[in-house]
């Protein structure tokens, strides 16, 4: 048995034991009682749902584009059949009807009791059962022929629009994007960690926003006014580390750096998720086929930089050598990238790994802290020096930029103060 098999099974029991407990608070009538009239269970407790303006529990699991009103319609007769036509009843065991599974599915989940909350749920779910187990004991309407396709309800969105805003596929985005370029503010809004609690008793618990997963560390920026859905890039959570609105920790990102970029995009998607404003899977953004990313707190540094990058953006990918083959691998296994401080001729960052999706160093890195091991490597080093990225944060750095490479020997260590160093006298094509 499967875990999707195992969690269904779950919610069933669970809506199961939901029943039981209805019948015996006089909820919901007992199987061995009268049938009851569909149309006035409808109208008495699914009506009320359909005309209520405040959001269902659908809302756990999907952002926008799906609401349980979407599969009422304005009579009972129509909706039992766009749901029996649709698959989501069950007339022989109307308890297990797949629109009763739906609407139990996040009960469990604490977070999402902020949203919708149990006895909402629970409400929901009642209602529903009554009215199905009403409906499916009445031959006439277990007869009804099927509805015209046009007039099946549900939502109005494509079923790609559905998936993309669904709180699982955010998430996931979440994790590619600020969780994995977490490292560069984590040292000051790490809730719980000592130079967090520091800077929470001087500005407030506002300041501890990063929490301890990125399920809830999404959850609370959600909750938040460091996301601006109206205008997303102008978000606290990208203008503070820009220092366009002042940063107590100085300025982590530049406009069109990796950081910047990864931020961005996650705050452009929310908000158009938020705001359903992708009509169609033509406007959903394009799928990011790219390598999985892990933020670490492995560093390099750059010492000596000719007066040429002063103050400039630099971006270093890393290679590892493949000694099998004998040659670099053919895509950088990790990168970074900062502006060179001029006057100290100096450049250094924390590392991004990245790995193939489904490889086996993806696979490694997300059971354990991801590292590299020890040996050779090929820093390659790109120049923005006619500081087009400030001009278009969507610009990326080609071979053009390339000003060279220097290969380093190292065993990665972890830690600001045990930095992989290289001359960059040495960078050279």
């Amino acid at each position: 048995m499967n875990r999707r098999t195992s969690a269904a099974r779950l919610l069933l029991a669970a809506g199961a034991g939901v029943l039981l407990a209805g019948w015996a608070a006089g909820r919901l009538p007992r199987p061995d009682a009268p049938p009851a009239d569909p149309a006035r269970v409808f109208e008495q407790r699914i009506l009320p749902i359909f005309k209520s303006p405040d959001p269902s529990s659908c809302v756990q699991c999907h952002l926008a584009g799906v609401d349980l009103k979407h599969y009422i319609r304005p009579s009972h007769e129509e909706t039992f059949r766009s749901l029996r036509d649709q698959g989501l009843l069950d007339l022989d065991r109307p308890a297990k009807s797949k629109i009763l599974t739906l609407i139990q599915m996040g009960a469990d989940d604490k977070a999402g009791a902020e949203l919708i909350p149990a006895k909402a749920r629970k409400a929901e779910y009642e209602a529903f059962a009554a009215w199905i187990a009403a409906s499916a004991a009445d031959p006439k309407l277990r007869a009804a022929p099927k509805l015209p396709a046009a007039d099946l309800a549900g939502p109005k969105r494509p079923v790609e629009v559905v998936r993309h805003a669904r709180t699982d596929r955010l998430l996931a985005s979440f994790e590619q994007t600020v969780w994995a370029m977490r490292f560069r503010c984590m040292g000051c809004h790490t809730e719980g960690t000592p130079e967090n609690k520091k800077l929470v008793d001087e500005h407030g618990e506002r300041v501890a926003w990063m929490k301890a997963t990125p399920a809830a560390t999404l959850a609370y920026l959600r909750a938040s006014n460091l996301i601006d859905p109206d205008e997303p890039e102008k978000s606290l959570l990208l203008k503070k580390p820009l220092n366009a609105v002042k940063h107590g920790g100085g300025q982590k990102f530049l406009t069109g750096d990796q950081g910047y970029k990864a931020y961005r995009a996650f705050l452009e998607d929310y908000a158009k998720v938020v705001k359903d404003q992708y009509p169609d899977a033509k406007s959903l953004p394009k799928p990011d086929a790219g390598p999985l990313r892990f933020g670490t707190d492995i560093w390099v540094k750059l010492t000596d930089t000719p007066p040429a990058w002063a103050d400039k953006y630099v971006r270093v990918d890393v290679y590892a050598w493949d000694a099998a083959k004998k040659a670099w691998e053919a895509e950088p296994v990790a990168t970074t990238d900062r502006r060179v401080w001029g006057g100290g001729k100096l450049w250094q960052h924390n590392l991004t790994l990245q790995a193939p999706r489904g490889s086996d160093r993806a696979k490694a890195w997300q059971a354990g802290p991801p590292a590299l091991p020890k040996g050779r490597y090929l820093l390659k080093v790109y120049v923005d020096r006619a500081d087009r990225l400030a001009a278009d944060w969507t610009a990326t750095l080609g071979e053009a930029d390339a000003a060279g490479s220097v290969e380093v020997e190292s065993a990665w260590p972890s830690g600001y103060g045990r930095m992989t160093a290289a001359d960059a006298r040495r960078v050279t094509k």
